[in-house]
């Protein structure tokens, strides 16, 4: 199927050519903008003109692509959060995958956006950014369509998409800290990871927001500066505050039925607009 998106010329790209731009700016691949170029997909204000040609600000660039369904459709209600001709932010909550793991599996956070687009006469193009464990609530990140996934995954590489999570933790945390310690895959367990020399740096910031000491709980605010597998999860259990209803951490409390680790906020620059983006998901009542 074949679509469109289009990015309007900022003023810091004045005066620049359209294939300088491409390259440079937006860093397309070689064979992106190749085959492109090919197509004639590019128009500039509603024309073919020569990619040589510097742009104006305010001239609009429109490019065609092909793209396909991402997933089988899943009626299931979704919160969006943030929403452009290119991304989207959603809401995800408790008890769903962010995507499938095989074909059979088509009731996930995917399947669900899938759904949502093709109401919205959409090509049902929707891939993650990044991913949350099942039972982790919060914001999440979709592509729109296939020319800027890669973008958004050069950005999450480079950390220039700061992710920030809120958690209730076991006991009374220090007002702040940092925790950089290395995590590996727990040889005991088939799903468990764990602090290991020998595993990948780790870097997690954490401050305290509130204590419950009636519940003896710590609403704590998390930063990653790396983003290993349960890293949150493995770093709180390893200095003695492990997360509220996550067992598999060695939480004790029975109040909860999962653990209760959220996505709070997302916040980047846009690749097309330069805009600053920050989308928030309000805490799930059961934070208190």
């Amino acid at each position: 199927m074949t679509s469109y998106f289009s990015i309007r010329i900022h003023s810091n790209w004045h005066g620049k050519p359209l294939d300088t731009l491409l390259k440079d700016q937006f860093a397309f691949s070689k064979k992106t903008i190749h085959q492109w170029r090919m197509d004639k997909s590019i128009l500039i204000n509603g024309e073919l003109k020569p990619w040589k040609d510097p742009v104006s600000e305010d001239d609009v660039i429109t490019i065609a692509y092909e793209a396909s369904t991402s997933a089988a459709e899943w009626a299931y209600p979704i919160e969006v959060l943030y929403e452009d001709e290119h991304m989207l932010i959603v809401n995800k909550p408790a008890g769903i995958d962010t995507h499938p793991n095989d074909e059979s599996d088509q009731q996930t956070l995917q399947n669900a956006v899938v759904h949502y687009l093709l109401s919205a006469d959409h090509t049902g193009y929707a891939q993650p950014i990044h991913r949350l464990d099942r039972d982790t609530t919060g914001a999440i990140l979709f592509a729109k369509h296939p020319a800027i996934k890669p973008l958004l995954d050069q950005m999450l590489e480079k950390r220039m998409i700061k992710r920030t999570y809120h958690a209730l933790a076991s006991g009374k945390m220090k007002p702040h800290g940092t925790i950089s310690e290395p995590i590996g895959k727990d040889r005991h367990h088939p799903v468990r990871r764990r602090v290991s020399p020998g595993g990948q740096k780790a870097v997690t910031h954490y401050q305290l927001i509130s204590y419950n000491a009636e519940k003896n709980l710590s609403l704590v605010e998390l930063n990653l500066e790396t983003g290993r597998t349960h890293q949150i999860r493995v770093h709180l259990s390893y200095i003695g505050h492990p997360i509220a209803g996550d067992r598999l951490y060695g939480s004790l409390v029975k109040d909860f039925k999962h653990q209760t680790l959220h996505a709070k906020k997302l916040a980047f620059i846009h690749p097309f607009t330069l805009e600053e983006i920050s989308s928030e998901a309000k805490n799930p009542d059961y934070f208190g």
